[in-house]
């Protein structure tokens, strides 16, 4: 008797930053929501549309490139006090496993580290969308969410505020859309 094994429709995907977002939100005062984004960030995705449990993905986010609006928020946040950019310049996830939840949805376990702390995390993401762009290019799409207190991580500064509660809550959100183009 012979076995066939079918062949791996594995692909490789460079994430494409310029048209690709990584945002977080936090609370601010309590009741609030101070938004921000990262403009510098690479990766790479190996999809496997037949086989999603052996996909993977590794991202790295430049801490540098924070972006809130606020050129001073933006310098606190880089500062000791939260980041610490100088001594951590990076945040990276590295995928760990991949878990199937329905046809185009799975939840991506792995390894994210800030501040030089690495904690597991679970995103829920998405396949939105595959195609050709005008280039001839093939590209495809993820949106993934996830959320985690940044105590964890070590990003403990907060202020008292005189009405009760904290400046900054612990909890942050955040929201990844993701387009890649498939690598030769």
């Amino acid at each position: 008797m012979v076995t066939t094994v079918p062949e791996s429709t594995t692909a490789t995907w460079q994430i494409d930053a310029a048209h690709s977002v990584v945002e977080f939100a936090v609370k601010h005062m309590m009741f609030a929501t101070a938004k921000g984004r990262f403009g510098q960030f690479s990766g790479d995705i190996n999809f496997d549309p037949a086989n999603i449990a052996g996909s993977g993905v590794n991202v790295e986010i430049d801490v540098k490139s924070i972006d809130t609006r606020d050129e001073k928020r933006d310098g606190h946040l880089l500062s000791a006090d939260f980041f610490d950019a100088g001594a951590f310049p990076t945040i990276t996830f590295k995928s760990t496993r991949v878990e199937p939840t329905s046809d185009n949805a799975f939840k991506v376990h792995g390894d994210l580290t800030i501040h030089g702390i690495t904690r597991e995390a679970v995103l829920d993401a998405e396949l939105t969308g595959q195609g050709k762009n005008p280039w001839g290019q093939e590209v495809i799409g993820f949106s993934a969410t996830t959320k985690f207190k940044r105590s964890a991580f070590g990003l403990e500064w907060n202020a008292a505020l005189e009405t009760g509660g904290v400046l900054v809550g612990d909890e942050v959100k955040i929201a990844i859309e993701i387009e890649a183009s498939k690598q030769a």
